[in-house]
């Protein structure tokens, strides 16, 4: 299994597995590194100027492997492993449920490339701290759904409307 540079484990074999379409990938099969970022790699920019900013792998000349500047980020908000959602609470600094996992590392030698999926904090320990997968098939943790439903709870409280003869005695006051 692939380890992290401090020695523990991310959770797969081939990090590509799990990866997607580059981040850098546009819609029509272009490279948007090569246009926004001809400074950092002059030369690949250069091939990709004279080839209409191509991406070699949108066209299958190329595996993402292969691509010297391939990153791909997660972005569905909730757990690679266990399905948990994210639930974020406004105007608060609660921890949040899912945490960015690296698959691999940008300055892995044998890899060299950003490759993440987001899993919930404890599926996340679980992968560092045993032999836990990202690809298990497990359902989310105890503790996890717990705080997920309270989150949720929290918002459906938000969301209920009480009108002011409700919330006012008949003389205006606060109940």
């Amino acid at each position: 299994m692939k380890k992290t540079p401090s020695g523990t484990a991310v959770g797969v074999e081939d990090p590509y597995e799990h990866a997607g379409v580059c981040d850098h990938a546009t819609g029509d099969g272009k490279c948007r590194y090569a246009f926004e970022f001809p400074e950092q790699d002059p030369e690949f920019a250069a091939e990709r100027r004279a080839e209409e900013f191509r991406c070699p792998v949108a066209d299958g000349d190329w595996a993402w492997a292969d691509c010297p500047h391939y990153r791909c980020r997660q972005r569905d908000r909730e757990c690679a492993r266990c399905g948990l959602e994210e639930r974020r609470r406004a105007h608060e600094d609660a921890r949040p449920l899912l945490e960015e996992h690296h698959l691999a590392y940008d300055s892995d030698e044998d890899v060299g490339h950003e490759i993440t999926v987001y899993l919930c904090r404890w599926c996340h320990a679980k992968v560092h701290d045993s032999w836990a997968r990202v690809d298990d098939d497990v359902n989310p943790d105890p503790e996890a759904l717990a705080t997920a439903e309270d989150r949720r709870s929290s918002e459906q409280s938000e969301l209920a409307f009480e009108s002011a003869a409700e919330r006012f005695d008949a003389d205006g006051s606060d109940e």
